[in-house]
């Protein structure tokens, strides 16, 4: 059974950094895409990026050049850094994963997996 699990989550003020992580289990090989989602306070659920097992990416235009998504292959696990953060990305984060990256960039509606959603609040 695949699991998804988020860790690095927390407050932060306006302009500083965060790091989430992402460990994943439960694939028997890798071929599947990773990505992070992220829902605020009466919003929709809406993609933040996406890396394949080749570690190509694949950002929302929202955190383009502050956000990167990274990969460990080796502890099965991915990242994302955060820089200059701004009120406006305080949100739920969830990983979530699905065989195909095209999958995930259509929306949640693509994921076959999620994580259980870490907390990022950005203060002014």
């Amino acid at each position: 059974q695949v699991r998804l699990v988020e860790s690095g989550g927390g407050s932060v003020q306006a302009g500083g950094s965060l790091r989430l992580s992402c460990a994943v289990s439960g694939y028997a090989d890798n071929n599947r895409c990773l990505g992070w989602f992220r829902q605020a306070p009466g919003k929709e659920r809406e993609g933040v990026g996406v890396i394949n097992n080749a570690g190509a990416t694949h950002y929302a235009n929202a955190v383009k050049g502050r956000f990167t998504i990274s990969q460990d292959n080796a502890k099965n696990t991915i990242y994302l850094q955060m820089n200059s953060l701004s009120p406006e990305d305080t949100a739920m984060y969830y990983c979530a994963a699905a065989r195909l990256c095209t999958n995930l960039l259509r929306g949640p509606g693509g994921v076959d997996y999620w994580g259980q959603g870490t907390q990022v609040t950005v203060s002014v």
